[in-house]
């Protein structure tokens, strides 16, 4: 389970070898075995004792902000053979082997959303045409990166980005169109979020980036040397590039709980016309996503959660990072 520490005053420490959480309304102790990773919002504290037990059993520890984004981690030191694999990552970075791993990461992205665009179906006639227009557009796309065979990612990097850019804007307006009225929005906002979807999208992709950089230092990959990310100072980029590929976990989540109508204006804090996830909603959608991400699919014939088949990701790109002949 991951815990989310995100309550004013709460704070997390060790008592008879276990964690306690404790707060206002009082405390609780957790198993140190059943937590995967704990998050820090800025009103939280840690113990040092609870820092080293996290340490020792790699728990990764992982500060976020306000919209859930991760600001800052602390690691196990028994993390991955960093060095080695460091020195074929500049390679891999500026090679057509990396060009071509990015759009494979592309193509991955827009294929899972032409399927859940077929999962959206509503039985009529105006939404049918419109997933068909958006799937049409997306697979002309998915074609397109299959003929790219760029010696390097700075031959095709705005072109990617725009393409990308497309098919994003078309498959989010298909997935507009067929959410319950309440939940539509003008369009996609990032940071901040401009209504209740998108700031739910928003929180769940920042626990899913922490989820994918965790599983990257653990097999020993620094996520700091990026492909088509590379040019961002102090940014974990690699992971930007790696998340692609998983992106559609975290939008079925949100869709499906606002297909559900479970989610009300309640759940969100208003700054002006910024929504934030408040306690009361961020428990819904981590408990959501965190079952989502423990259910097991077949993924290239092995049955995994979508938690471990992220860790099989990552190993799989050490591995063929060890090999890689610069």
């Amino acid at each position: 389970m991951q815990l989310v520490l995100d309550k004013y005053g709460i704070s997390l420490g060790l008592e008879d070898g276990m964690f306690k959480v404790q707060h206002k309304e009082g405390s609780r102790k957790i198993p140190v075995g059943k937590i995967k990773s704990i998050f820090l919002q800025r009103s939280a504290s840690i113990t040092t004792d609870a820092i080293f037990e996290a340490i020792e059993n790699e728990i990764d520890i992982t500060l976020i902000n306000k919209f859930g984004m991760p600001i800052g981690k602390v690691w196990s030191h028994k993390y991955g053979s960093i060095s080695t694999i460091r020195k074929n990552q500049v390679h891999f970075a500026g090679s057509s082997q990396g060009a071509q791993w990015v759009i494979q990461q592309l193509i991955k992205k827009l294929e899972n959303q032409t399927a859940l665009i077929i999962a959206l179906g509503k039985p009529d006639d105006i939404h049918e045409n419109l997933r068909n227009i958006t799937m049409k557009k997306i697979e002309k796309y998915i074609d397109k990166l299959n003929d790219l065979k760029p010696a390097a990612i700075s031959e095709v990097e705005k072109t990617l980005r725009g393409w990308e850019g497309t098919c994003s804007r078309a498959y989010f307006h298909c997935v507009n169109a067929h959410l319950p009225e309440q939940y539509q929005y003008a369009q996609r906002s990032q940071h901040p979020a401009l209504d209740m979807f998108n700031a739910m999208l928003n929180y769940t992709y920042g626990i899913l980036y922490s989820k994918i950089e965790a599983a990257l230092v653990t097999a020993g990959i620094d996520p700091y040397t990026g492909i088509m990310h590379r040019d961002e100072y102090n940014k974990p980029v690699l992971v930007y590039d790696a998340i692609e590929g998983f992106r559609v976990w975290a939008d079925f989540v949100i869709i499906d709980l606002c297909m559900q109508q479970v989610i009300f204006q309640e759940f969100f804090d208003r700054e002006g016309q910024v929504f934030l996830l408040n306690t009361s909603g961020k428990k819904i959608v981590i408990q959501s996503f965190n079952d989502y991400m423990e259910e097991i699919i077949t993924i290239k014939g092995m049955a995994r959660s979508r938690n471990e088949h992220i860790n099989l990701f990552a190993k799989g790109l050490a591995s063929s990072l060890k090999k890689l002949k610069p």
